[in-house]
């Protein structure tokens, strides 16, 4: 009796513990159910969030695309202008931030004393009120203040835009449109040419490109063996010809009790592939080669220098859109030098440009000979390979809704008014 009286208090001091333990239990369960059905809801939640900020984003830069042409509509050919008074661009890309800042610090000083001489105004350059009336910058900038001051590329905007960047919203889409010319970067089809003498000259014109991107002598070797792959599977023609096609024809005969047949073709129609359709086709081709995995684009993409103003890599400076040309007037000094190692005295010719084309435009290449007559042998072995006026030509669109972004770039040629679209890729 006395064991059983001692085993029934045991059993109810245990009775507590037992239910304490199954009450946790079950709170953790339910606890872990509550969290994992509140997870898949939010994930639920954010998936849909983004299908709808995505489409709305999508239908952004779609709307963006068709206002972006209109835009070019309106620009027959964009004007260069003059900068005799102000930094040039062509420096920009190997200047440090120190630098930079220091180009800018100087400029802002030489033309506050500059104003402040042929005014006679005598006013304290501290004043507030003292800010830009000068022509040269296409807005209003404070010379006291050199980080409000930006150094302006050929067209009016910093390089290499064509016009300033456009932004707006389309429902609740944030969309950023930006213009480029295509023609004042290194065309990369270059490596790729069919002709064997000029070869040697394309590759050290890669050469300079690069060292001037201060891309090391592995990643120069890697890009070279990528563009060699890319030229066994085309190569890159310059000069085009009106091509004669002939395309067999089939024919019909009668046979006795009135029924068709066919029967292999004796004749050929002659069709023409015109230099355009070719140079199309051709631009079209190495747009896909030259945005594919063939060639390591994140590597040439890293910033050489960063800061909040400028973002500067090989990338920025390069063609990957099948351009041929060069356009002297919009061009940046290493790609100068790049196009002019096919004649030689690539650095002194660059550096005439650049000083000429500051006070007024090259108008063609024979104005180029005329003022340069001293190198127009030079020119002369250069003159496929540079222009005066840009075709080529990409317009790049982000839009932003939400957490969802849609892109587009699109490379087009455009002669006068005519607009012709050449390769696409969305994201």
């Amino acid at each position: 009796m006395k064991n059983e009286g001692l085993n029934n208090q045991s059993d109810c001091r245990s009775r507590p513990g037992i239910v304490l333990l199954v009450t946790l239990v079950l709170l953790v369960v339910l606890s872990t159910l509550a969290y994992t059905l509140s997870s898949r809801l939010a994930a639920r939640r954010h998936r849909d969030q983004y299908i709808i900020d995505y489409q709305a984003a999508r239908y952004g830069c779609d709307s963006a695309v068709r206002y972006a042409f209109a835009k070019l509509e309106d620009i027959n050919i964009p004007p260069l202008i003059a900068r005799p008074n102000e930094p040039d661009f062509s420096n920009l890309f190997i200047l440090s931030e120190v630098e930079y800042e220091e180009l800018l610090a100087e400029w802002a000083a030489k033309d506050t004393y500059s104003r402040t001489e042929s005014s006679g105004d005598m006013r304290d350059i501290n004043d507030i009120n003292d800010v830009g009336e000068t022509g040269n910058i296409s807005s209003v900038a404070d010379f006291n203040d050199s980080n409000s001051l930006t150094v302006r590329g050929p067209y009016g905007p910093p390089w290499p835009f064509v016009i300033e960047p456009v932004e707006f919203e389309i429902g609740s889409a944030a969309v950023r449109i930006e213009i480029e010319d295509e023609n004042a970067k290194y065309p990369v089809g270059w490596m790729l040419l069919d002709d064997e003498e000029v070869q040697r000259e394309a590759l050290a014109g890669l050469e300079t490109f690069c060292e001037w991107m201060d891309v090391n002598s592995v990643r120069i070797d890697s890009l070279k063996q990528e563009l060699k792959e890319i030229s066994e599977i085309k190569t890159f023609k310059l000069d085009f010809k009106p091509i004669k096609e002939r395309t067999p024809m089939k024919t019909e005969t009668k046979t006795r009790r009135g029924r068709r047949s066919r029967r292999r073709a004796t004749r050929f129609k002659t069709t023409t592939i015109s230099v355009s359709e070719q140079i199309a086709k051709q631009t079209a081709d190495f747009a896909k080669l030259f945005h594919s995995s063939l060639i390591d684009t994140e590597a040439l993409a890293r910033p050489a220098i960063i800061s909040e103003s400028r973002k500067e890599s090989a990338l920025k400076y390069m063609g990957l859109w099948a351009s041929s040309k060069v356009n002297i007037n919009t061009a940046p000094r290493h790609v100068l030098e790049a196009a002019f190692t096919f004649g030689g005295d690539a650095d002194k010719i660059a550096g005439e440009i650049i000083r000429r084309r500051r006070v007024e435009p090259f108008t063609d290449i024979e104005d180029l000979r005329k003022l340069l007559f001293r190198y127009s042998d030079s020119i002369g072995k250069c003159e496929k390979y540079i222009t005066t006026a840009s075709r080529f030509f990409t317009i790049r669109i982000t839009a932003v809704s939400g957490v969802a972004e849609a892109s587009a770039i699109i490379a087009i040629t455009k002669d006068g008014k005519k607009i012709e679209r050449i390769a696409l890729i969305s994201g």
